[in-house]
């Protein structure tokens, strides 16, 4: 079984920083499940509506909705399944889990299926 702190250890200072305030801000939404797993750390609400993905020096965000969505600030957006598009952001620092961020992910918790 794995932990966050299995995902955590041995990165860039940096990154558990980016991790602790992504956790605390989805959890504003309501209830939100953290599920590691041995490639990443998935956040689910009635399914699983983000993906984390710890890297040395940043963490890759990818969040799951029910359109595609443009954005500079996607690395890749795709479809996953008939109603699923997964879109990976890089996150190098807090200051990015921004509005907009925030926004998307919220979209994303929100989905009913």
């Amino acid at each position: 079984m794995f932990t966050e702190q299995d995902h955590l250890q041995g990165k860039d200072p940096i990154v558990p920083l980016i991790y602790k305030k992504l956790i605390k801000e989805v959890h504003k939404f309501g209830l939100v499940k953290v599920e590691p797993k041995k490639m990443s750390i998935h956040l689910v609400n009635r399914f699983g509506f983000a993906g984390v993905y710890v890297r040395k020096n940043c963490i890759n965000l990818e969040i799951h909705l029910n359109h595609k969505l443009k954005s500079k600030r996607f690395v890749k957006a795709e479809q996953a399944s008939a109603n699923r598009y997964h879109h990976t952001l890089i996150l190098n620092s807090p200051a990015e889990i921004d509005e907009e961020v925030l926004g998307w992910l919220k979209e994303a918790y929100d989905l009913k299926a």
